[in-house]
Order: structure tokens, then sequence, then C-alpha cells
């Protein structure tokens, strides 16, 4: 008879693994819990401004019939466009995002037209009180001519920069029977144009223009903050 291997007469060997304690199981599924919250967190974080600019173009912009500027549908990029600040240095259109925008171009003569919009412009930024931070007041100059000494005091809290006038025309255009020059445009911090004021306007419409401001830095005031 062949001997036998004892090792095959042994019992087969069986692990028994303990059963999770109910602890256990609520721990690991508030793990879980919050694996899926975080997650969520992160693709809200990513996709607000997006959010943020539908909601406030589509859902708490005020009605056509209420607005005094015109709304631009569909809004227009601020383009990769090179510019030149008053002392001669390159910057870029598109650093200019971050901020509203209340904007006017002219060439550096500055002619009344142009001297009357500065000066809306300045008038209705600080108009704007506590806000006011939210907003730069910013003149495209579209010609290399100087600028009058006498107008840089009233400049000091303006973004003046020089720009391409054909590169600039196809941003920025004006309502049909006027020039670019004729209007004041504003863009929102995402860096859309997305609203122009009518041409040639006078101070007595000063207040409608303040009131569309408003509408709009109050529409944005829960993602919008001041400074880029």
């Amino acid at each position: 008879m062949a001997p036998t291997d004892s090792s095959s007469d042994q019992p087969l060997g069986m692990t028994v693994h303990s059963m999770p304690s109910p602890q256990d199981i609520a721990a690991n599924a508030a793990h879980t819990r919050m694996g899926r919250w975080k997650m969520l967190l992160v693709l809200l974080v990513c996709a607000a401004p997006v959010v943020a600019s539908y909601v406030t173009y589509y859902l708490v912009r005020p009605q056509a019939r209420q607005n005094f500027g015109t709304l631009i549908d569909p809004q227009a990029s601020l383009p990769e466009m090179q510019a030149l600040e008053m002392a001669g240095k390159p910057t870029s259109l598109r650093a200019l995002k971050g901020q509203w925008l209340l904007i006017s171009v002219a060439g550096g003569s500055c002619d009344a037209q142009c001297q009357h919009h500065l000066y809306m412009q300045r008038q209705l930024r600080e108009g704007l009180g506590k806000e006011k931070d939210r907003v730069d007041w910013v003149w495209l100059v579209t010609d290399d001519t100087a600028i009058a000494p006498s107008l840089l005091p009233a400049l000091a809290t303006a973004t003046v920069l020089r720009v391409s006038p054909a590169e600039l025309q196809t941003w920025l255009w004006p309502e049909q029977g006027a020039a670019i020059q004729d209007h004041l445009y504003v863009v929102d911090p995402l860096g859309n144009w997305m609203m122009r004021f009518p041409a040639r306007m006078d101070v007595d419409q000063a207040p409608k223009v303040k009131r569309d401001m408003e509408r709009l830095l109050r529409a944005s005031a829960f993602w919008d903050t001041p400074g880029r």
C-alpha cells in the first residue's frame, strides 16, 4: 500500500472574517457622502463664472422696455487687442477684465463731445457711491494725437489706452446712423460687451444711465467683487 500523505488528511482550512460593525458601516457611508459633496463643490466652483453670466444676462437683467441702454445680443468678448498706456507701456485690452467698464472712444484731440463723455463717465462713477470701486471708466484713444495737458488732472482716476481703430471696430460698433465715438459702452467683469448707451447723450439723460448701471451692479452683486 502506498504511503499516505498525512497532510491530505487534515481538514480544509477556513478563514472566517468578522462582519463589519454598524459603526464601520456608518463611517463608510459618511465618508462616501463627504466625497460626493466635495466633488459637487468643485464642479460648482468651476461652473460659477458661466452660471453667473447666464443668470445676470438672461434671468435678472432688466426687461428691454425698462433699459435706457441697448443690450447687446450676442455679447462680444474683449478681443486679444494690443494697446498702449499713456506712458507708452504696452498692455492688452484683456487686462481690463475683472471690473465693470464704462467706455468712451475718441481721438487724442478730444473734441467737445469727447470731453462731455469723459465728464459723464467720471460723474457717473462717482455717483455710484460705495459701488464705484467695482467700475472703471475707460477712454480708448484711436490715434496718436497727444492728449492736452489740461485734460490730465481730470483723467487721474481713468484708464486711458491707445488702440487701433480698425481692430476696435471689429469689437464695438455704433447704432445705425451713428459713429463709434458717439456712444458710451458697458463691459461686464467677465469681459463681455453687453450694453451700449444712446448716441450723443446730454447731461439730462445721465440719471437714466446711472439707473441702468445700478441695476447691473445689483444683479451681479452675488458674484462680482471690487478689484481684479
